[in-house]
Order: structure tokens, then sequence, then C-alpha cells
């Protein structure tokens, strides 16, 4: 009666008063069926994919997402409707064709196989749920609701939030290495740091700050948190490059894990490199976090296109800090007069004046317009429209303060500016 028992067919779904028995799946070079390639497989293909599963997808056909990943060689792809014996050794299979009979004969071939097995079209019948999962660095978070995945979603979506800003307190129990990381925050808004960059500031020990980073996200920070203020006002006090690099150093070879905080992205006038290299020198490795350049999104935040189909087909960012006339200057104004594309330039609200001259001088249409958008993504964000011609006297008359993008070309003319709100 025992041997009985143990090889009886089961084939009645769990009771739904009992909870679902969470675990973790290794599937690295285990075969793993899929049928049906449409929206479901797009979704969840990709997971299966990193976690290294053999992959056989049978479908008829494909969406153009799916069939580039069999292009790829990321699955195989056999081109038919399911027939019965497509499961075999198989470890685990996911069911989301558009038939209801093929999906209730591939769950039954399932159950009589003993392979964990979902449904997209009925959660019951399924011997296996998808949960919401999110992924941080190290940390993989999955929820079950049993029949509401909004909320699994919304209770994911909290948790790692949490633990990326660091209000859930999750300390790490092993030792820790020290870290250096470069981190590009963005333009300003704290919201549009990257997920990464949030991540590492919250295990940060030593936080080397800009003035043009997010500085709301400093606030955040635990009290055990040392802040070096690193701010570069234009002609005021500022602390040299030399001083940054070598606090860098020093805090790292003091076993900190160390945060360089920067605007926009750390190698986009940034003197990331810098810095990496100074690090480098001395036989420390540093990561470098990209962030989202004030070149693009401020100008996007502004309502302003860089590029925009019929009117520009490339943008030039360039760095105005040094005048046109200043021999230090490395730029070639004349070349970019002649460009028909979107030229935006950063750190010249003091030099726009000679800018503006110098491009006309090289055959640049006066009336060109142009726009400068001061503290860009912030809730100080201005824009204040001019043209080549006229910019000189509308930065003074309109008292136009650093930080602020300059937009040149005829997509400052394109964008619904008034209809665009900012985040």
């Amino acid at each position: 009666m025992a041997e009985n028992a143990e090889h009886a067919d089961h084939t009645a779904p769990p009771a739904a008063s009992h909870p679902a028995y969470p675990v973790g799946l290794r599937l690295a070079g285990r075969r793993v069926v899929v049928l049906g390639g449409g929206q479901v497989a797009q979704r969840r293909l990709p997971a299966l994919i990193a976690a290294g599963a053999d992959i056989t997808l049978i479908s008829p056909s494909a969406t153009p997402s799916v069939e580039a990943m069999a292009e790829a060689g990321e699955i195989t792809w056999v081109k038919r409707r399911y027939e019965d014996g497509d499961l075999a050794d198989a470890w685990y299979a996911l069911v989301a064709t558009t038939d209801p009979a093929s999906n209730a004969a591939a769950s039954a071939e399932a159950e009589r196989t003993r392979t964990w097995c979902v449904r997209s079209d009925d959660a019951e019948a399924a011997t296996a749920w998808t949960p919401a999962t999110g992924r941080g660095e190290g940390v993989t978070v999955a929820v079950l609701t049993g029949h509401d995945p909004r909320r699994s979603a919304a209770v994911r979506d909290a948790i790692l939030e949490g633990l990326r800003d660091g209000s859930i307190a999750a300390p790490q129990h092993r030792a820790r290495t020290p870290f250096v990381a470069l981190v590009g925050g963005g333009p300003g808004d704290p919201d549009l740091i990257t997920v990464r960059g949030r991540r590492l500031l919250a295990e940060a020990d030593v936080v080397i700050a800009d003035r043009l980073g997010p500085r709301d996200l400093l606030d955040e920070l635990p009290p055990h948190v040392e802040v070096i203020d690193a701010a570069k006002i234009p002609y005021g006090r500022f602390m040299a490059q030399e001083a940054i690099n070598n606090a860098l150093i020093e805090h790292a070879k003091a076993g900190r894990s160390v945060v360089r905080l920067k605007g926009g992205d750390p190698f986009v006038f940034g003197r990331g490199m810098e810095e990496a290299q100074a690090l480098a020198a001395e036989g420390i490795a540093c990561t470098v976090v990209p962030g989202i350049s004030s070149s693009i999104s401020v100008p996007g935040a502004a309502g302003i296109p860089v590029t925009h189909r019929g009117v520009a087909h490339e943008f030039t960012v360039v760095s105005g800090h040094v005048a046109p006339d200043d021999p230090r200057s490395l730029v070639d104004w004349a070349s970019l007069a002649k460009l028909t594309g979107t030229l935006v330039i950063l750190m010249g609200v003091d030099k726009i004046g000679k800018i503006a001259e110098a491009l006309v001088a090289h055959g640049k249409d006066p009336r060109t317009p142009l726009a400068l958008v001061q503290e860009g993504t912030t809730a100080s964000q201005r824009r204040v429209d001019a043209t080549l011609e006229t910019v000189a006297e509308t930065v003074k008359a309109q008292e136009v303060r650093p930080p602020a993008v300059i937009v040149i070309g005829d997509v400052v003319a394109e964008g619904p500016n008034r209809l665009i709100e900012q985040g």
C-alpha cells in the first residue's frame, strides 16, 4: 500500500486554502519549456535566460522581441503548436498559449511527469505561481499574495525601494569590501539619480559631494556618514581638484566605502577621469556609475528635444567655461557654426555673449533661436528664450545665473513648451 501511495498519480491541484511554498529554483543548464511566444513569454523569458536555463520555446509564432531572443541564440524556438511529450525531461514549464485546450493538455502532462508548471490562463490549475520579482545588488525579492498580482508588485517595489534608498535597514553581517564609486547624480532632481547610485549612497561611509549634485539625497544619509563639501562655486570658495583626489585616496586607504557624488555624469565635464587616474596611481580601483547628463535631460525637462525628425539629426555638447578668444580653448567654433544640428553648451552663461559673437562671425544666422534653462529639473527651474543676436542682453536683463544649460538651434522652437510638466 505504501508503494502504491508513493507512486499514485495525483492529478488534483493543491487546495486553494493552502499557501504556496516559496522556493528559489536553480535552473542553470536545466531544461525549461515555454509554450506560447506572446506577451507573457516576452515578459518571463529574460529572467529565465538570466538564470542560465536551457530554454525551449514551442510556438508557431512569437513577438518580435521573443524572435530576437531566438535569433541571438538565447533560446531554442520550435515553430509549431504543443504536442504531447514536449515536456519530457523538463524541470520547469511555462504554459502561456492562447489555446485553452493546449494549455490544459500541457498542464496535465506536467502533472503526470511531475514538472512544476505555471499557467498564465488559470493559476488554480497550475502547480507553481510566478511571484512578483525584483533584483538589487546581491538581493532577490519575490512576493506572492495569492490572486492579487498588483498588490504583489506593489509590495515588491516598496521593499526594493526601501533597500535601495536605505529606509529599510538591512545591514550586511558579513565583512563588506570597501569601495570607491564615482557616482553621477543626474541633473539635480533627486529622483533622477540611478538606482545603483542611490544604493551605493546608502552603503557609503564617506560622501564627497559637489554643489551640483542632488543635495536632497544627503539628508537621507545615516548619521555616521561623513559628508565632505567639494563645492566648486564659480569665482568663489572652492576645493582644489588635487584636494578632492587626496580625500578620495585617504578615505579609501583607511578602509572606508567612499562615494564621490557629482552632478550629471562623471565623465561629461565632471573631471571623473582625473579622479579615476589619481586612484589608479595609488592602486585603488573604483566603480564608475553613469548619471543622466544635464546636456540631454535639462533641455528635455524644458520641452526642448535635442534631436527632432526633419529638424536636427545630430547634437553637439560643448563646454563654455573658456571663451572662444581664450588661447586655452580647445573648441573649433568655426566648425560648430557650420553644423545644422543642435548645439548644447554647459558652463557657458557668463561667456555666452562672446560665444554667440563667434558663432555669428563664422556664419551662423544671428536669428538662430536659443534657450537658457536655469536650475534644470529642480523646483527653481526656469527657461529664458532669446536668439544669438539678443542673448547677451537677455542674460543681463533676465539675470540668468549658473547653473544653466544653453540650447542653440531650431529645436528650441519645436517643443510644446507650456504643455510639458517637469517630472
